[in-house]
């Protein structure tokens, strides 16, 4: 791989139970479990860090895509769900849904556009094969 940027985090404290921030500084939370997990839930978690991330790095994926094909999508959304729950084995695993919303062209448009991101997506790329990934289409 030929990098072109790198992204660069330290948690500390307790894991899910401390702090995390960006080396730039940029970003600097509260870490705490949800408190489905046992935890206080006043603070964020990976769960939520996660889904906005691959939110958002799929949604750019969409709009390269359009931009691509010279389709116009300015009101489109991508909204990231991740589940965690037991893996059978003792240990946890992770499920994602990414709900696409382009209301400005058809469904099936929108469809193939989603698709098409869904190839282009690095989050997408890195959890291929490991993690169960839905991705749906909303009109709305």
């Amino acid at each position: 791989m030929n990098a072109i940027y790198t992204a660069e985090a330290l948690s500390t404290g307790q894991g899910r139970e401390g702090r995390v921030a960006t080396s730039d500084g940029s970003l600097d939370l509260t870490m705490a479990p949800p408190k489905e997990l046992g935890g206080s839930g006043a603070g964020t978690n990976p769960e939520q860090l996660f889904a906005a991330g691959f939110a958002a790095c799929f949604h750019s994926a969409l709009q390269a895509v359009a931009r691509s094909r010279k389709t116009k999508v300015e009101n489109s959304s991508v909204g990231g769900r991740v589940t965690i729950g037991s893996n059978g084995e003792g240990g946890y695993q992770l499920a994602v849904v990414l709900e696409v919303i382009i209301p400005e062209i058809p469904h099936d448009q929108a469809r193939e556009l989603a698709d098409a991101a869904h190839l282009l997506c690095p989050y997408s790329n890195a959890t291929r094969g490991n993690i169960e990934v839905t991705v749906v289409v909303s009109d709305d």
